[in-house]
Order: C-alpha cells, then sequence, then structure tokens
C-alpha cells in the first residue's frame, strides 16, 4: 500500500481515530490527519512576497515541517501523550539546533544545513524589525532585502530549499507502513 490508497480509504471515513497525527504529502498535495479530521496542508509552492509577514510565514511552514521530521523519527503518527509531550518540547528548542540535529542524523547535508542556517538568520533578523528594508541576507556576501535583486535572490534561495525540505519530508514518509497504520486506525 502507498499514501495515495492510504489517501484514498482515509477520505472515504465518517470517522477517523484520534489516535494518530500525521502531516502527509501526495505528489503535489497536502494534508493533515489530526484529532480525526483529514484537513487540506500548505501548497507545494511556497509564495513569497517582499513584506514581513509573508516572510515569516514562509519561515513558520518551514519550521512545522522541521517539526513534523523530528516527530516521524520518533514517534511516528502517534497522537497519544508521548507525541504531544514532544511537541511541547520541541517548541522550546530553537530552531538552529534543530537545523544542527538534521546535519547530526544525516537527514540534511552539509551545504544544505549551511544554507538553512544562513536563511534561518533572514527569519530571525526578520522578527525583531518593522520593515524588511532592514534585513539583509547573507549567502555570500551581505545583500539587504530592500533591493530588488537581493530580495530575488532571497526568495530563490528559499523556494529551493523549501523543495528539498519538502523532498527530505517525503523520503522520512515513505518509511511509514501504511497497512500497518490503517489497522492503528482500526479502518
Amino acid at each position: 500500500m502507498n499514501v495515495s490508497a492510504f489517501l484514498e480509504i482515509i477520505k472515504k471515513q465518517k470517522k477517523i481515530s484520534p489516535k494518530v497525527r500525521l502531516y502527509i504529502i501526495d505528489k503535489n498535495k497536502h494534508y493533515f490527519l489530526n484529532d480525526g479530521i483529514l484537513k487540506n496542508g500548505f501548497d507545494s509552492k511556497l509564495t513569497v512576497i517582499k513584506n514581513r509577514d509573508s516572510v515569516l510565514s514562509a519561515f513558520s511552514k518551514m519550521a512545522f515541517l522541521f517539526d513534523e521530521i523530528i516527530r516521524l523519527r520518533i514517534v511516528t503518527y502517534s497522537n497519544r501523550n508521548d507525541s504531544k509531550e514532544l511537541l511541547y518540547l520541541l517548541n522550546l528548542v530553537p530552531i538552529n539546533r534543530k537545523i544542527r540535529t538534521f546535519l547530526d542524523w544525516n537527514v540534511f547535508e552539509p551545504e544544505y544545513t549551511r544554507d538553512m542556517s544562513r536563511l534561518f538568520e533572514v527569519r530571525n533578523d526578520t522578527v525583531h524589525c518593522v520593515l524588511l528594508d532592514e534585513v539583509n541576507y547573507n549567502p555570500k556576501n551581505s545583500i539587504s532585502l530592500s533591493s530588488v535583486k537581493g530580495f530575488q535572490k532571497f526568495k530563490t534561495d528559499l523556494d529551493r530549499a523549501w523543495e528539498n525540505l519538502l523532498k527530505i519530508y517525503v523520503a522520512e514518509q515513505e518509511k511509514i507502513d501504511w497497512a500497518t497504520l490503517l489497522e492503528a486506525l482500526k479502518l
């Protein structure tokens, strides 16, 4: 059984067990199964425009996937106390430590780790500013997000990082035994 077959079965259910919490990517569609409800997830394409809220929203989506990768590796798709406690702890862990953990776990390559660290520096600066004009991005040389060229470079790198993160998530998701999950749901 694969993810598409699993989703077809789940979509037909009137009641789904709340014991499962799982973000699911099937081709270019994203879903979030949580508390017995299957909802649409994020878009596969990251839309970022040149304003503070849009940039922070993109980083929030990435940080969410970081946590979901960690959850998959530690508690798989559980939505019991172990999952809730892990989510509590993950909220306490700084993003740079999560990025480093992915390197240590061989989830991220060293170059991708470096790229993510540089991108998340923009997130940290954006949190503490009013306008993006105050933020610089340092891929090799410092460039201002206020310039068209600087923002475009940042956006291109962020889009590439997002696409890679989705591939990494799907690779982790492929470790799920979908038939066993259906049994756990008693469907």
